[in-house]
Order: C-alpha cells, then sequence, then structure tokens
C-alpha cells in the first residue's frame, strides 16, 4: 500500500497577489518652490559654512593639526588657489576660535 504523494501546492492554498495600477499612476513629490522663503542666516552663520566648506574640500590638503589660515597660506604656496574670500573671513575674525580652527580640532590626532 503506497500512499499517493500530491504536489506541495495541493496542500497550500493559492494566493494570488492583486495588482495595483496606481503605483503608476503616482507622481513623485515635486520639489520646494524656488521662491520659498529661506531662513535668514546672520553673517557668523554664513562665514562658518564657507569655512566648513573649505575644511571639507580635500584640494587644499588637510586639515587636521593646523589652524585655517595656516592651511590656506600653505595651498596658496603649493599653488593650489585657495578662494580669497576664506583669508578674507579667516583675518577678520583672528581670535574666535571658531573661525580659527578647522571642524575637526576636538579630535585627537
Amino acid at each position: 500500500m503506497t500512499a499517493k504523494r500530491g504536489l506541495i501546492t495541493d496542500t497550500f492554498k493559492v494566493v494570488k497577489k492583486v495588482k495595483r495600477g496606481d503605483r503608476r499612476d503616482k507622481k513623485p513629490p515635486s520639489p520646494p518652490a524656488a521662491d520659498a522663503e529661506l531662513p535668514h542666516l546672520s553673517e557668523r552663520e554664513t562665514d562658518l559654512q564657507e569655512l566648513k566648506k573649505f575644511d571639507l574640500d580635500w584640494r587644499f590638503g588637510p586639515c587636521t593639526g593646523i589652524s585655517r589660515l595656516q592651511r590656506w597660506d600653505r595651498a596658496a604656496l603649493h599653488g593650489l588657489n585657495p578662494p580669497q574670500e576664506i583669508k578674507d573671513i579667516l583675518l577678520k575674525e583672528t581670535t574666535d576660535p571658531d573661525y580659527t580652527h578647522s571642524l575637526w580640532r576636538e579630535y585627537p590626532l
């Protein structure tokens, strides 16, 4: 006496997925309007953003262990053409550590 073996699909109920047509009809979210009001940044915040961009730009060499002005001078010495605006910002605020030190000043070498 042999038991008749069936297929595994005979044991489980077949469930078919319902196709959704609404996925194709959805539009991607629109970008924010160009005339949307951006928050107004103070001069200090704008300057610090520019200095952070300078820190993150590896074209001017590493920035750990030296001040931003030293890095700017080194990049200029090697002909890397660092932005003059950065030097102007750095010379404007020579005593504020937020201006003089790079982003990674608090991390040990």
